[in-house]
């Protein structure tokens, strides 16, 4: 099945870099690598062959970024278990310590347990044996989750960390540096396998070997799936960073991947409200709308205002209908928002003005974009990823893209510039929908309380402060 070039022997269980990666026993292993290349399944198969032997001595335990991965990882390793004809026991979900802990427990018939926990970096305190963190750079706190794993191998055992990348300020791409640039004085053994790496060792041929036979990605071979998962990545900084193994830039981005990461519901976690839900709901949802028709989209966002929390609850993109057909989609959701700030600028005007002739001037507030008025936008939405005070979806890579792709500019004269490339949706629209919504649940009704005052953010600002 299949038009992948390249061919594998009908019995390759690993593919070149998996083998590479089982075969070494380096103490410290580390690996950078490609999104969904098979990594933490090969991971899987090293854990239960190694555990499996009768001279080992040591449990293993496995932090992923969430309960979900958690259980797959396990799952893998059952599988494996199977295959390989060894006695295994899933003894479930128990818990690991006094202090409630849990994993995800597969038992060996020597008695040496695979522990596969979520990413709370206290469960690894005062465990001994193999350590291996999966996804280590999207962990909420990486630098944490390395200091205290890294003690549960000095009586034995290894550890094994990779991941893809997370922004070039991630305590990952410090190790990389470390290890590239300043000698490698932790003595890691690195890794580094891209898409197209992988797809040159045969990564493509065991893909379509998985796939139905009348998925389109059977008609391709490796240049044009390298093609098709470019077109599909958000932007070009995200495909770099996700399947090349170049960490985005942090230095020139106003949100860091860091931020980003720490303020997402976990992947799988029950975000999102049905307009009936919405209808029903007693805190309040208030609603952010960037307006676009043809280049760029229209993207509405709304949050629940909950005490020193606005986590996301609908996000709505569209892209080249008439506003006829927009309102048709979006006056439902107006109706349920008690407030809903619309960008009222070029093509935006008329929305806005209908908008507010519909549900009133009360609800509907028509805003007006300027260099001053997106600073007073932008601000709070990184005080609010800041202080961990919104919750995105994790699985909302449009939207962490659009957010990751504005810059903050400062011109020769001290004005400053909120403003992002124009990639294929826009020019960021997500994030100002979601500027917008936040903009609408302040408690002074998404009025501003001053004016904007070139040069200065506004946690600069004091009162008499030059004004």
């Amino acid at each position: 099945m299949g038009r992948a070039k390249v061919k594998l022997a009908k019995d390759t269980l690993l593919l070149e870099y998996q083998r590479k990666w089982v075969l070494d026993r380096s103490r410290l292993k580390m690996a950078e690598k490609s999104r969904q290349i098979g990594w933490t399944w090969a991971t899987g198969y090293d854990l239960v062959r190694a555990k499996a032997k009768n001279d080992a001595r040591l449990d293993a335990w496995i932090s992923s970024r969430d309960d979900i991965q958690a259980r797959l990882f396990l799952e893998d390793c059952k599988g494996f278990a199977n295959v390989l004809q060894i006695a295994a026991k899933d003894l479930g979900e128990q818990a690991i310590d006094s202090d409630g802990h849990s994993a995800h427990v597969l038992k060996m018939a020597n008695g040496l347990r695979i522990n596969s926990m979520s990413s709370n970096p206290d469960a690894q305190a005062g465990k001994r044996g193999d350590r291996v963190l999966d996804e280590f750079a999207l962990h909420p706190d990486p630098r944490k989750l390395y200091a205290i794993a890294y003690p549960g191998i000095t009586w034995g055992g290894s550890l094994a960390i990779f991941s893809t990348h997370r922004g070039s300020g991630n305590y990952f791409n410090q190790l990389i540096r470390e290890i590239r640039e300043k000698g490698n004085p932790k003595g890691w053994s690195l890794h580094r396998v891209t898409l197209q790496d992988a797809l040159e060792q045969g990564f493509l041929v065991k893909l379509q070997s998985k796939l139905p036979k009348d998925d389109e990605r059977q008609e391709m071979d490796e240049a044009e799936y390298f093609d098709f998962i470019r077109r599909g990545a958000p932007d070009e900084e995200s495909f770099l960073q996700e399947y090349m193994c170049v960490p985005a830039d942090d230095a020139s981005a106003f949100i860091p991947w860091e931020l980003i990461d720490g303020c997402t519901f976990r992947e799988g976690e029950a975000w999102e409200f049905a307009l009936e839900d919405a209808a029903r709901n007693s805190n309040g949802l208030y609603g952010g709308l960037d307006i676009g028709r043809d280049h760029d989209l229209t993207s509405f966002t709304a949050v629940e205002k909950l005490p020193g929390l606005r986590p996301v609850r609908k996000r709505i993109d569209l892209k080249g209908l008439p506003f006829s057909e927009q309102e048709a989609i979006l006056y439902p959701w107006f109706e349920v928002c008690r407030r809903v700030s619309i960008d009222r600028n070029g093509i935006g005007r008329q929305f806005a003005e209908r908008a507010a002739q519909r549900f009133g001037k009360h609800k509907i507030e028509e805003f007006t974009f300027t260099a001053a008025s997106k600073e007073e936008l932008a601000y709070p939405v990184r005080a609010a990823f800041e202080d961990r005070s919104t919750r995105i979806p994790f699985e909302d890579d449009a939207l962490k893209a659009d957010i990751r792709a504005i810059r903050k500019e400062v011109s020769k004269g001290g004005t400053i510039r909120f403003s992002a490339d124009r990639g294929k949706n826009g020019h960021a629209d997500r994030f100002w929908g979601l500027a917008l919504a936040l903009h609408a649940a302040k408690d002074n009704g998404g009025q501003f309380a001053y004016e904007s005052v070139s040069g200065m953010s506004p946690s600069d600002r004091r009162i008499g402060g030059g004004l």
